[in-house]
């Protein structure tokens, strides 16, 4: 039963993937559903990222093994849990922005998982003000990567990740076509498959 009721509630705690155990069941805690999660991440149906307390390599070996998101295995099977109707996907909705950027970082997940030589965490800060959704490490360096559903072009949490720690790469993606800037670069979604390749030939320069 415990299988069941985290499996179908990710996708109703979905628009911020931290999941509250408490509404799970009451009074419960984490390791109330500890084997359950592990159990559902060695099954291929929940893929689990940990926060990473310092962005260095390798990154692995800073893992914050009591802080992490949980995804979905498909960004289709997380739609249709959550019961989303196509026309509100394509037509967009005022209400729908916040799940809409839950589903582009389920997608961007997705992306990245395809890379095998890639390692995938994600970071915020000590005072928890700022949060860049994924940190990837290829081997060679640590590329923070800021996702954006829309054309908002604003990366704050990004900029005190880039001002903190001055990777050698940052990059943010969002519908928006190809641009760097002084200091990140902003990849498209549909592109997102390429940032293993770009980060490959940004360290070889």
């Amino acid at each position: 039963m415990e299988f069941k009721k985290l499996f179908f509630r990710i996708s109703s705690q979905a628009a911020d993937q931290l999941i509250i155990y408490g509404v799970l069941k009451e009074g419960a805690r984490a390791k109330d559903f500890e084997m359950t999660v592990l159990w559902l991440c060695d099954c291929g149906l929940l893929h689990k990222v940990y926060r990473v307390t310092s962005p260095n390599l390798p990154l692995r070996a800073y893992e914050d093994p009591r802080a992490f998101k949980l995804y979905m295995v498909d960004i289709g099977l997380l739609s249709c849990m959550s019961r989303l109707r196509q026309d509100t996907l394509l037509a967009g909705n005022t209400l729908f922005r916040e799940f809409k950027g839950s589903l582009t970082e389920q997608f961007v997940l997705q992306q990245l998982l395809t890379d095998k030589n890639l390692q995938i965490s994600y970071w915020t800060n000590d005072q928890g003000n700022a949060e860049v959704d994924f940190i990837v490490d290829n081997g060679k360096s640590v590329i923070p990567l800021e996702v954006k559903a829309e054309e908002n072009l604003q990366a704050k949490s990004l900029r005190v990740f880039v001002d903190k720690y001055r990777p050698g790469l940052a990059i943010r993606t969002s519908m928006t076509d190809y641009r760097k800037e002084d200091w990140l670069i902003n990849l498209p979604l549909y592109a997102i498959e390429t940032l293993g390749r770009k980060a490959a030939e940004d360290t070889h320069k």
